[in-house]
């Protein structure tokens, strides 16, 4: 404090002595510089995260998923087409669900979804406190979000209940914002952070799927039955200079892209009511162009940030002999910046998409893949097992960076930059501990169903 004093007292002498011992020019310009160091550039740091990894009993063997739509109503139309959707998926028999979807017939019900909620949710949060030594009341922000499941009290409501959070908390509940959501909460933490100081915030990202199953006919809303599976994460977020010593990684950069305003962008993930008057999530075949797209728009803005020179350079030239009518434009050379990637892992043919768009290595996009193999579609959440992968692979040494890309409906595309802080050895709660050495596998082209 002294020091500070000091530094202050200095600085209005030199202030006095600029402006001629004007009164009013070293009063203005002194709350001037305190303003500019008040405003300084706070680190925000990822302490640690958890994710849920559902027991085994809640497995889904593509052989149940048939009896499953066999026996719950489908009209061949419907079961033959989910049968080759999830013949080319890309899934293990290992994806799961919830006990509800596991009955005959699939059991739908506000209090199943509550249980599913409180299950994935307070077993990530729980988990994460209990590693770490934090108390829940030592947690100052508190930021849910799950997109089709919004209860009353909130989902972030139901977190401060069970642990017995302080009634001063700062908490915000997301929905409708679909399979990015994750980093929205990261880039609404890192701003409530960088105000109120000092501070640690939760961050809990899930999806609740009891309440979405669909049984109608249309392919396009069929298509959510195919791809979602169980599956979240929680994550502490600090903006506590303690905390960089012990913190796994420091935020680099969120950028969040949203092309809502583009209607074909809009509608490409839709929730709707078909001709029956059954509600469903409809995924348009549109929607690996539109998220092709909307990664350019998120790029461009990335670029600059982070691209040397010679990449940008590139780039632009190439915009500018694409106006001429030659040559496509140039795909800057990412694996020059980051070291890992977090392919939101939404399916199959998106991953692909953008590995061929970003020219990325195929071990790049290794996390995504098996990911999606293990654990299918997670939602908001996916990002993060892609993340504890790469840990429990011990592929994060200190000073990598790490590209999260999280792709969802709006259509948003929002990523993160991560600089990892220390080399981070497995651990044996990862959600991967339990099988990680029989990974990464082959994952067939298509899966004999039986």
């Amino acid at each position: 404090m002294a020091s500070i004093l000091q530094l202050i007292s200095g600085l209005v002498e030199l202030i006095w002595s600029i402006t001629n011992h004007n009164i009013v020019m070293v009063v203005m310009a002194s709350f001037t510089v305190l303003y500019l160091v008040y405003k300084r550039r706070v680190a925000i740091y990822l302490l640690d995260f958890n994710c849920y990894r559902p027991p085994d009993s809640l497995r889904l063997p593509m052989s149940m998923y048939v009896e499953h739509i066999v026996n719950d109503g489908f009209d061949p139309d419907a079961i033959a087409f989910q049968v080759k959707i999830l013949a080319r998926s890309g899934f293990s028999q290992e994806t799961c669900i919830p006990p509800p979807l596991r009955e005959l017939p699939i059991i739908k019900s506000l209090s199943y979804n509550k249980q599913e909620a409180e299950t994935v949710i307070v077993t990530a949060v729980k988990d994460l406190l209990e590693k770490n030594k934090i108390s829940p009341k030592a947690i100052d922000i508190l930021i849910t979000n799950s997109s089709m499941f919004s209860p009353t009290p909130s989902l972030s409501a139901m977190v401060i209940n069970e642990f017995k959070m302080r009634s001063n908390i700062r908490s915000f509940n997301l929905s409708g914002m679909g399979c990015s959501a994750g980093i929205v909460s990261v880039s609404l933490a890192k701003d409530l952070l960088r105000v109120h100081r000092n501070s640690l915030a939760l961050i809990v990202s899930s999806e609740i799927l009891s309440p979405n199953w669909y049984t109608g006919k249309n392919h396009s809303m069929l298509l959510t039955n195919c791809l979602f599976r169980m599956g979240g994460a929680a994550i502490v977020l600090s903006s506590r200079v303690q905390d960089k010593n012990i913190s796994k990684y420091k935020l680099k950069h969120v950028l969040r892209t949203n092309r809502a305003k583009d209607d074909r962008s809009y509608a490409c993930v839709y929730q709707d009511v078909d001709l029956e008057g059954k509600t469903g999530i409809s995924i348009s075949k549109t929607t690996v162009s539109v998220a092709g797209e909307a990664l350019k728009a998120n790029m461009a803005l990335l670029g600059p940030m982070v691209l040397p020179y010679s990449e940008q350079i590139k780039y632009g030239l190439s915009l500018v002999w694409q106006r001429r009518g030659q040559n496509k434009v140039y795909v800057p050379d990412f694996n020059k910046v980051f070291n890992h990637f977090c392919v939101h892992a939404g399916g199959k043919a998106v991953i692909l998409a953008i590995e061929k768009g970003l020219k990325l290595k195929e071990e790049d996009m290794e996390a995504s893949k098996m990911t999606l193999y293990r654990f299918g579609n997670t939602s908001s959440s996916s990002i993060w097992y892609e993340l504890s992968y790469m840990e429990a692979k011990r592929k994060m040494k200190k000073g990598d960076r790490v590209w999260q890309i999280a792709l969802g409906s709006g259509f948003k595309c929002n990523s993160a930059v991560w600089k990892c802080l220390q080399s981070i050895e497995p651990e044996k709660d990862n959600a991967w501990s339990d099988r990680i050495d029989s990974y990464p596998v082959d994952v067939p082209d298509i899966v004999k169903i039986d």
